[in-house]
């Protein structure tokens, strides 16, 4: 089998309810998570591009957090209303989807630079 062109992860990671950091699932994650898995397949990418669930991102403040790899473009806030335009421009056209990314300076775990 060939190797796959590009890996969705969406974060469907639950914490307990009150957690201040909350969580991508209370924000609607399954729901994305199988919108993509839905809408890829039903575009022909099956066996192209992979929607995996994924645990915790650690990006929480920007929930449901969607990463593209190999592109390792972030996306935040992403809704099942935001797939279509995430599938259509990035996954079809390489068109990053400005107005969803999370900037790298508020990606937790970017180490300062020397």
């Amino acid at each position: 089998m060939a190797k796959f062109q590009r890996h969705v992860f969406i974060c469907t990671n639950e914490r307990e309810a009150g957690n201040e950091r909350g969580c991508c699932k209370a924000r609607g994650a399954s729901d994305v998570a199988e919108a993509f898995k839905q809408k890829l397949h039903e575009q022909g990418f099956k066996r192209i591009v992979r929607p995996n669930k994924a645990g915790c991102l650690d990006q929480c403040a920007f929930g449901p957090v969607v990463v593209v790899y190999p592109d390792n473009v972030w996306y935040g806030r992403v809704t099942v209303a935001d797939v279509d335009e995430i599938i259509e421009r990035h996954i079809r056209r390489g068109e990053v989807v400005d107005r969803l990314v999370i900037p790298d300076d508020k990606l937790t775990g970017i180490a300062p630079a020397p």
